[in-house]
């Protein structure tokens, strides 16, 4: 059996966690994860989906503030004596301290096809940027920003209507056999990390606000894939009449029109003018309001 220490936090992870505590060729030692968080309208401490996952299968638990500043939990992890630690999306970077610790690697997961999209953000900034492909690596985790040796990826296809929360999806399903596949072949020596080549490097950094506001002066495909890419997270919005309309789904049009401006109204949403073709609005949320289709959206301005 391989030992492991499973490090995550978001629900992309859980997926993996459940599938290698399930596996005959690991076996999952104990669990770290953030530390509990306010939520939801009564801000309620909220554990994440990994310790809720963790607690029901009575794995051990630790939910550092920094893993860095930790010696005791380092020390326990210690004590457990594991082959490799996995990590996937869990949230804090490590030291080299603790990237020591296990008997051979620190594996991380993670959604890009390295050395393209490093940092924070690589499913959002896949469609935003309107790409075909993207998907999934493992790689050796060293102290830079996810500049480790790369051990498997598989690609995965991205279609003009995939949304993040889709390829969030796709990537949940498709990591744990990756992740197990890694840790078999290290410790079988099938597998030889390779380093990553210095071209290609790219960075995937956090939003902004600003970036989320949708700018009409830019084609319209441009904003599309901005309102995909962004989907509820934190989705891409525009101002009109001082309250922020946040958009959910769009489609791009083959029509000219003044940027910014209302085209038409029709049964089917809201058309507005972009710096190239415009654009169509299908769902919005106007601010204080539900999710709505944009044509009931502009009926209840004319009321």
């Amino acid at each position: 059996m391989i030992n492991i220490v499973f490090f995550g936090t978001p629900k992309i992870a859980l997926k993996s966690l459940e599938y290698l505590y399930n596996s005959k060729e690991i076996n999952v030692l104990a669990v770290v994860t953030q530390p509990d968080k306010p939520a939801g309208r009564g801000h309620k401490l909220s554990m994440s989906p990994i310790k809720e996952f963790a607690l029901e299968k009575g794995l051990p638990v630790f939910q550092p503030k920094s893993i860095r500043k930790e010696p005791d939990i380092q020390n326990a992890l210690k004590n457990l004596n594991p082959d490799f630690f996995v990590t996937f999306a869990f949230g804090q970077i490590l030291s080299q301290d603790v990237l020591d610790i296990p008997k051979f690697e620190t594996i991380n997961l993670h959604a890009s096809l390295l050395p393209k999209y490093r940092g924070a953000n690589p499913i959002q900034r896949a469609i935003i940027n309107g790409d075909k492909q993207t998907g999934i690596c493992t790689m050796i985790t060293e102290l830079g920003l996810d500049c480790g040796d790369v051990c498997l990826k598989e690609v995965i296809d991205i279609d003009d209507e995939m949304t993040c929360v889709d390829l969030f999806e796709i990537i949940a399903e498709k990591s744990p056999e990756l992740i197990e596949k890694t840790l078999i072949g290290l410790v079988n020596k099938t597998i030889s990390p390779q380093k990553q080549c210095e071209e290609g490097v790219c960075m995937a950094n956090k939003l902004t606000k600003e970036e989320t506001m949708i700018d009409w002066s830019k084609q319209a495909e441009e904003i599309h894939n901005l309102v995909r890419g962004i989907y509820k997270f934190p989705s891409a919005y525009f101002v009109y009449n001082g309250k922020i309309i946040k958009v959910l789904e769009t489609r791009v049009l083959e029509e000219k029109g003044t940027c910014g401006e209302f085209v038409k109204f029709s049964k089917d949403g809201v058309v507005v003018g972009c710096g190239k073709n415009c654009i169509l609005l299908v769902k919005v949320k106007p601010e204080g309001k539900g999710e709505m289709l944009a044509r009931d959206w502009a009926n209840g301005l004319h009321k």
